[in-house]
């Protein structure tokens, strides 16, 4: 007796769902299994089979009233018996013809003995497959191409800091394409219908996938197996090749992920229809005491214990060059104070501008003398205040 498996389980359906749901349930199961979806999985490739098997009987009337009867399908099993007479023979009914897995051969198109739905009409709604028939394509006008817009290009540019602050404008070598001069872009010179070149004529091309071989329909002709003598200059294509120098300026303020937009500078489009747009995508480095937070700029600035406790005047570095700052007396190490207005452009507005923050780090002198020793024991003497203390940590 075969073995038997409640088809009904394996496609996740009711014993009362109707072929449109059966037919939705193995649709999703099938891609989700395919061969294709899973190359080398031994596991998924043995489900889709199951599934198949069982999108097989269910979606044939009779197949599926022997299995609602008797529990399992076997082609040797007769509904009029009480006892299934001839059951025990068979193979379930599983039926892989319409394509095949690795011998390079295609068997003849498959149809349910009963007309049920077959494997080649599923396959083709799931991958796009001319699995069928292609005599009446083969008769068929290709047609005519329409107006299409060209495909954008993307370039990565990689900026100092400085020039993302401040912008810069440059030259780019772009490998592009515009539309065809002698065919305008529609890929052939008109006249009459030869037999298409890359399908020989009949409308499919050949594909592999993983260990499945199937049909898809020609791209070149549309499936119809005759097309217009390509064009000469593009080959069909209806854009030939183009290198070109392009002026971009690169606005101040963009950031590593930035994209600059520059207008119709992309692939050139087809019968008239605009060429797609260039975008540069910017990668700033890295500076060696600046960083950047949004907007705003930050650097760290050593100064000494007299700077910080009398105050003082310094210099300090800035992306627009060096500026003085006022550091007030009593100055603690960490402080952080602002230069207004002495970051980075706003990208939306460039009237507005980020801020610049200068954190204070005090740092002692490499070597000190026993003059100066003396002194600080002094100054400790006169200032006796415990800071540890103040702070509730002793």
């Amino acid at each position: 007796m075969a073995k038997k498996k409640d088809y009904y389980k394996l496609l996740g359906v009711k014993k009362s769902s109707d072929a449109k749901e059966i037919k939705k349930a193995y649709r999703r199961l099938a891609r989700k299994y395919h061969p294709d979806v899973n190359p080398g999985d031994k596991a998924a490739e043995e489900k889709f089979k199951e599934i198949q098997e069982a999108y097989d009987v269910l979606s044939d009337e009779k197949k599926r009233k022997v299995f609602d009867k008797f529990g399992y399908y076997d082609d040797n099993l007769d509904i009029n018996s009480p006892f299934g007479a001839g059951a025990g023979a068979g193979t379930g009914g599983f039926d892989f013809s319409g394509f095949s897995w690795d011998t390079g051969t295609t068997s003849e198109s498959s149809t349910s003995s009963s007309g049920g739905s077959s494997f080649r009409d599923i396959f083709s709604d799931l991958f796009g497959s001319g699995g069928g028939s292609t005599g009446t394509k083969t008769q068929a006008e290709p047609a005519k191409p329409l107006p299409k817009k060209g495909r954008d290009i993307e370039i990565p540019l990689a900026l100092s800091f400085e020039e993302s602050v401040t912008g810069l404008t440059t030259n780019l070598t772009v490998n592009r394409s515009e539309q065809c001069s002698r065919c305008q872009g529609a890929g052939d010179m008109g006249g009459p219908l030869v037999v298409c070149t890359t399908c020989n004529g009949s409308g499919q091309v050949q594909k592999t996938g993983g260990r499945l071989q199937f049909s898809q329909p020609c791209q070149d002709c549309e499936g119809t197996g005759r097309r217009r003598q390509p064009c000469s200059l593009c080959k069909g294509k209806g854009v030939t090749p183009k290198k070109e120098q392009v002026k971009v300026r690169i606005p101040a303020g963009v950031d590593t992920g930035s994209r600059v937009r520059i207008p119709k500078k992309g692939h050139g489009g087809r019968l008239g229809a605009p060429p797609g747009d260039l975008y540069i995508v910017t990668n700033v480095g890295k500076h060696k005491y600046f960083k950047r937070k949004g907007n705003n700029i930050y650097v760290t600035v050593p100064i000494t214990i007299s700077e910080a406790a009398l105050g003082a005047k310094i210099e300090v570095p800035t992306v627009d060059g060096k500026t003085r700052l006022k550091i007030p007396p009593g100055t603690q190490s960490g402080q952080k104070i602002r230069l207004r207005e002495k970051g980075v452009p706003s990208l939306r507005n460039k009237n507005v501008r980020g801020d610049q923050f200068v954190e204070v780090k005090i740092t002692l002198p490499k070597v000190i003398s026993e003059e100066t020793k003396e002194l600080l024991r002094q100054f400790d003497k006169i200032n006796s205040e415990n800071p540890r203390k103040v702070m509730g940590l002793e």
